[in-house]
Formats: structure tokens, sequence, C-alpha cells
């Protein structure tokens, strides 16, 4: 087991009646869960997302916390947030990182995998 070992699994849902696709308006939520598998606590401080439309213009978004929080997760805890982003495409990624600061103090980036928006039937 490592001393900081952070897993971040994402679940993507398109949101029909909050999209306006006549509009180019594509809403999407997206449920994080960050779970502690290390032996120490650590800190979520901040995100930095990458989110890519379906036409690849990416705009960066960064921020402190995730949903106004900066959750201290004890090692085997996990927390759990949804929120949300709207594309101008129906298909579009998200990838990013959270910085965290481990009990001892010293930062550590936690990689977010790159996951897929889309609405339904648009991916063959």
């Amino acid at each position: 087991m490592k001393p900081y070992d952070i897993s971040v699994t994402v679940t993507p849902h398109y949101l029909p009646d909050e999209s306006r696709p006549e509009e180019q308006q594509f809403v999407f939520a997206y449920t994080v869960r960050i779970t502690n598998r290390g032996q120490h606590a650590a800190q979520i401080i901040s995100r930095h997302w990458l989110i890519t439309d379906g036409q690849q213009q990416t705009q960066e978004v960064r921020g402190l916390g995730v949903v106004g929080q900066q959750p201290l997760l004890a090692p085997g805890e996990t927390f759990e947030y949804t929120s949300g982003c709207p594309l101008p495409t129906p298909v579009g990624t998200m990838q990013g990182t959270y910085h965290c600061v481990g009990e001892n103090g010293v930062p550590f980036e936690v990689p977010i995998e790159e996951f897929m928006l889309a609405m339904p039937r648009t991916l063959h």
C-alpha cells in the first residue's frame, strides 16, 4: 500500500431537460468518486479541468476545492460529488488533475483520466 494513493472514478450523464440542442447547448452532469486507498490522510486542495468539445475547442477550468469544499480523506474514506458542464456540441471529453496535500504537508497531483460526455445516440 502506498502512502498516498487516491483513486478517482467519474460517471457522466446527459441532462436532456437542461439542454437545448436547437441552440447548440448540451448540458452534462458528472458524478466523481474520490477514494483514499493510501496509508495516510490527504486533502483535496484544488482542481484543474481540460474540457474539449466535439470541435476540439478546449477550455481550462481551475479552482479551489470541489463543489466549494476541500475534503480531507482519511485512509479508506470516499468523497462523492456531482457537478455539471455545458457544451456547444453533443459530444466532448473532460480530463484533469486534483492538487492534494498529504498529512505530512507534501503536495501531490492526482490525475483524472479522460472521460466522454455524449448525448445518447450520438456515438456509433
